[in-house]
């Protein structure tokens, strides 16, 4: 053996291996104790009660409940002391009604009345000029007729002054009315007419016009128009005010003269009816005043409330009255008494409901998932977090306790939203199963809605977004989608609290924020369980798909240094890895988690790469130079130098656990033939191909040598879950195959039966959780993993020679010449 060899062989002594303290795994007998025993389990059970109690009901009242106004009503809130208060909205009915009565205050507007009188003036001096243009005997005694006689020139004057006098108002004369007008008589008759017509105006204004669409009256309900009309002096005074048609009869009754015949009395009236307008308007200020002097005298009303009295009744909405009798309530209670009044179920009813719940949260895991009843860690681990996330719902209720919070419910109303319910249901649907975090989800929405007063929206609104973040992470493999998972759980929480609150007709401002806390909720709670995912693996002794995940990357520094150091165990480790995880696909348990222990299973052959058949080179055997029981020695160590090394690196427990089970307590067949007295010809190591149970006992009974075989089986454990039991049958698999010469479907197919046969009959599965059905599903991954693994491939023929290298001589040619 080389001298090199030899210095190697020395550093990796047992003895020089002695020297180094070597971590195991011990399981002491307490710990056994506290993860195994049932009146530990009970003692959890009574805690876990005891704890929802207390947090979901002692302290709990219903007068702190954040309510809003037309908010449906879920609890009975009776006034737990007598109190009384000031009420604005009832000051503000008092004050509306009281305003009510007050009439208005009108001022009568003469600008329409001396707008008309200058505009007819006007109309009158226009009159006089066609009469001296066109005078009315020589236009009748003309003849002339066509558009140039003076009788159609006056017309056209007379259109033309019409068109103007409408223009200047709201006004609607014909020029019949004014033409009837020019034909009263000279100036000075026209002028006493229009004056007498003027005079009926200046009348009716000065008693008032109205027409007739306001609808308060200071009178009886009939037609009589009474009026409150402040004067020019300023006084105010109670009057009749003429209607429209009243104004307009007035009119007609004064336009009517002795000698006028009833067409022209006509003609004047719609002349003159063009002045009548309402002129009643309303006086803002002189109103306002009344007002405040009927105001000024009112005092705020005051609300007298006896103990017992009903606040709020359940099932009903609650008005903006009952609201602001809570608030005062709330005043008067967070100043003068104790807000933590003993309403609704009483205490024994409340103890019986949370035992119901925990009860019937037991059977379900009892049923559904019977490996966690049997583990207190697990058990232990959905106590603690139900209660934590309790705790967290409970510290959102208290903080509405607050002064500023009772004084503000709007900002009160949003703290059910705040609420971080999902919080359990995510951590426990990744560290545990799906299963047992939607009944953790339903346990913390049905003690929530009970914390915030029976609210069922509440209940479904915290359900369903816990729902989403379960589903959301299903087979989870990186803490982002964590994050993602409670996300979409917050947008159910804000979808629903926008539904809610267009139903229960909140404020526009107040749904938005609703929204907003539902939405940043579910974002903190993601950081907040990708924070404590860690923390609980390592406390619980879980292992997470993310933690296997990260585990995976090659540059991990057991991985790194079996790419180095031994490159045919890593080899070995990739095909294993290969193979378990396909065969775990194929019956339905972690593929992730075979990948991984099977990177990490044979990490302690590291220590003494040399002594393994995959990593020896240059045809050193170190194994020639030993004995029997020492070679086995060193080949059962890798187990426990694999147990030392994951533990310095802080390996997850399952790794561990595969890692000690890989081998189970199998026998070591080489060095067990060889110290009975065989040859040494089968390659030794941990990886060498098990001898079939035909060539067992090749020996004369004579020639065996009597040994012990404890000495050469492994130590155990044998494996105890499914991915331990395929790891070890494929770690057997992959070493048996590096023997075949030939790799035909029928040679791997009898291979493989033959492995599992002796690993059955040697009763290395026994205490794995594994059928015949799977068992055959197992083999047949195998088959076809390795089948397309080991193909052959076709031959590539030989480069074609160049003509020189084919006509030159070859080198035996030239050394015989």
């Amino acid at each position: 053996m080389p001298f090199f060899h030899k210095l190697q062989l020395l550093r990796r002594s047992p003895a020089a291996a002695s020297r180094r303290r070597r971590k195991t795994v011990h399981t002491s007998a307490a710990a056994s104790y506290l993860q195994q025993s049932q009146p530990v389990a009970f003692l959890l059970f009574v805690v876990t009660v005891a704890a929802i109690v207390l947090i979901s009901f002692v302290g709990v009242s219903s007068v702190t409940l954040p309510v809003l106004p037309n908010q449906l009503a879920m609890v009975r809130i009776v006034a737990g002391a007598p109190f009384s208060y000031e009420s604005r909205i009832k000051t503000e009915l008092s004050r509306a009604q009281l305003l009510n009565r007050v009439p208005p205050v009108y001022q009568l507007e003469l600008g329409p009345l001396q707008q008309f009188e200058s505009n007819l003036h006007e109309l009158l001096a226009a009159l006089e000029k066609i009469e001296r243009d066109y005078p009315a005997d020589t236009v009748a005694a003309s003849g002339m007729q066509g558009a140039f006689s003076p009788s159609a020139r006056r017309a056209a004057e007379l259109d033309t002054l019409v068109e103007a006098f409408n223009a200047k108002g709201p006004y609607r004369v014909a020029a019949d009315d004014v033409a009837a007008l020019l034909a009263l008589g000279d100036a000075k008759a026209r002028f006493a007419i229009v004056e007498n017509g003027l005079a009926a105006l200046r009348e009716i204004y000065r008693e008032g016009v109205d027409d007739n669409s306001r609808t308060f009256a200071a009178g009886s309900p009939d037609s009589i128009s009474l009026f409150r009309v402040r004067r020019p002096s300023g006084e105010i005074a109670q009057v009749r005010v003429q209607s429209m048609e009243e104004a307009l009869t007035f009119l007609r009754i004064n336009l009517a003269a002795e000698g006028v015949s009833r067409e022209t009395t006509l003609s004047l009236f719609r002349l003159f009816r063009n002045g009548v307008t309402p002129n009643l308007i309303f006086d803002r200020g002189a109103t306002e005043r009344l007002q405040q002097q009927v105001i000024a005298d009112l005092k705020p009303v005051t609300v007298s409330v006896e103990r017992g009295q009903t606040i709020i009744e359940p099932g009903a909405r609650v008005t903006p009255e009952q609201y602001e009798m809570l608030v005062a309530h709330r005043d008067f209670l967070l100043h003068h008494g104790d807000l933590a009044i003993n309403e609704g179920l009483q205490f024994f009813g409340r103890i019986l409901l949370v035992l119901a719940m925990v009860m019937a949260s037991v059977l379900y895991i009892r049923l559904e998932d019977p490996e966690t009843m049997r583990n207190n860690g697990r058990l232990a681990l959905l106590a603690l977090v139900v209660i934590l996330n309790l705790a967290l719902v409970r510290t959102t209720y208290w903080v509405g306790e607050l002064p500023s919070f009772m004084k503000n419910t709007t900002a009160a109303s949003l703290l059910p939203y705040v609420a971080p319910t999902a919080l359990a249901p995510l951590i426990v649907a990744i560290l545990i199963d799906a299963g047992s975090a939607v009944f953790m989800a339903l346990l913390i929405s049905i003690f929530t809605s009970v914390i915030y007063g029976n609210r069922l929206d509440l209940l479904v609104v915290t359900f369903l977004a816990s729902m989403v973040g379960i589903f959301s992470c299903r087979a989870i493999r990186r803490r982002s989608r964590v994050v993602r998972a409670a996300g979409l759980g917050g947008c159910t929480v804000a979808g629903f609290a926008a539904l809610i609150g267009i139903a229960d007709q909140f404020p526009p401002l107040v749904v938005i924020r609703q929204m907003a806390a539902g939405l940043v909720t579910g974002l903190l709670t993601g950081v907040a369980v990708a924070g404590l995912l860690p923390v609980l693996e390592g406390l619980f002794r879980r292992t997470t798909d993310i933690t296997l995940l990260e585990l995976t990357d090659y540059n991990h520094p057991l991985l790194h240094r079996m790419q180095m150091e031994t490159p045919g165990t890593y080899h070995h480790s990739l095909v294993v890895a290969n193979l378990a995880e396909n065969a775990a696909n194929a019956i339905g348990a972690n593929p992730l988690l075979c990948r991984v222990c099977s990177l990490f299973h044979d990490i302690g052959k590291t220590t003494k790469p040399e002594y393994f058949s995959e990593n020896q080179r240059e045809g050193v055997n170190p194994h020639n130079e030993r004995s029997p029981s020492f070679s086995a020695l060193i080949i059962k160590s890798h187990v426990k130098e694999g147990v030392d090394l994951a533990l310095k690196h802080k390996l997850p427990t399952a790794v561990i656990d595969v890692i000690r089970q890989h081998h189970g307590t199998t026998l070591i067949q080489t060095f067990y033939q060889r110290a009975r007295g065989g040859e040494i010809h089968p390659p030794a190591g941990g990886s060498a191909p098990p001898i079939p149970a035909a060539s067992r006992d090749p020996f004369p009974p004579g020639l065996e040598t009597r040994v012990c075989e404890t000495t050469y089986r492994y130590d155990g454990p044998k494996p105890q879950f499914k991915e331990s039991a395929i790891i070890m049958l494929a770690d057997g698999v992959e070493a048996a195959t590096r023997s075949l010469r030939r790799v035909t479907p029928q040679h791997l197919s009898e291979l493989i039966d033959q492995i599992f046969k002796s690993r059955l009959e040697d009763g290395q599965l026994d205490e794995a959780p594994l059928n015949l059905a799977e068992l055959s599903q197992i083999k047949s991954s195998f088959t076809f993993t390795l089948l397309n693994m080991l193909h052959a491939r076709v031959a590539y023929p030989p480069a074609a020679e160049k003509p020189e290298a084919r006509n030159a001589p070859r080198k035996s040619e030239q050394g015989a010449g």
